[in-house]
């Protein structure tokens, strides 16, 4: 979504066609040595033709959603002190998947995002971590923190669910694929759970702290 959001290319039509981006190589119109296109396409369904339609789909769907701030974040956020360290002075370098590009594209990313990179390096540095947000959302939702993440679609549980997965992205500063990981969530049902949470949050007045 890159080279759409950023009005290189205007549409999915011509994003397909862009070779620089690796949305052409996951449909099969162009290839890519160095792209694991299989690796991808198993997140979406178990043949390539019913994976590309899934993943085709969930692309549409982003389209729709417009900028997405969750995804906007700092490239030195995997160490909670990265971003006061690059503040000060200190080294630049440690990854985030969220941003590719050299010093000067990430800092202007930084400095459009900064509340929202200083908020989990603000959160870490007072020892709030995933344990006291599932426990904030099982305070909310007066159900047993271990019932959080057990298998079930009991309205009650997944809406808790949610509400913890937009924190842990926007709050704690979590990228999605590293979240689905943790959680053995499937990075596209991830994304859904982030979307809903924001609803749920932004609709109840939720707040993590405050």
């Amino acid at each position: 979504m890159n080279p759409v959001r950023a009005g290189i290319v205007p549409d999915l039509a011509k994003l397909s066609a862009y070779p620089y981006a690796g949305h052409s190589a996951l449909l099969g119109k162009q290839s890519h040595p160095w792209q694991d296109v299989d690796y991808v396409l198993k997140c979406f369904g178990q043949t390539v033709r019913d994976a590309r339609r899934a993943y085709l789909s969930f692309v549409e769907d982003g389209m729709a959603q417009g900028r997405r701030e969750d995804l906007t974040g700092g490239g030195w956020m995997r160490n909670l002190a990265g971003w006061s360290a690059r503040k000060g002075g200190g080294d630049p370098f440690s990854s985030d998947e969220r941003i590719l590009g050299d010093p000067d594209f990430v800092d202007s990313m930084l400095a459009e995002a900064e509340e929202n990179l200083t908020r989990p390096w603000e959160l870490g540095r007072t020892g709030f971590d995933l344990e006291k947000l599932k426990e904030r959302v099982a305070q909310i939702y007066q159900i047993d923190g271990a019932q959080l993440f057990s298998q079930g679609r009991q309205g009650q549980r997944v809406r808790a669910r949610d509400l913890f997965c937009i924190w842990a992205v926007r709050d704690l500063g979590f990228s999605l694929t590293e979240l689905a990981r943790l959680l053995g969530m499937s990075p596209p049902g991830m994304g859904y759970a982030v979307q809903r949470g924001e609803a749920i949050a932004r609709e109840n007045g939720y707040r993590l702290t405050g």
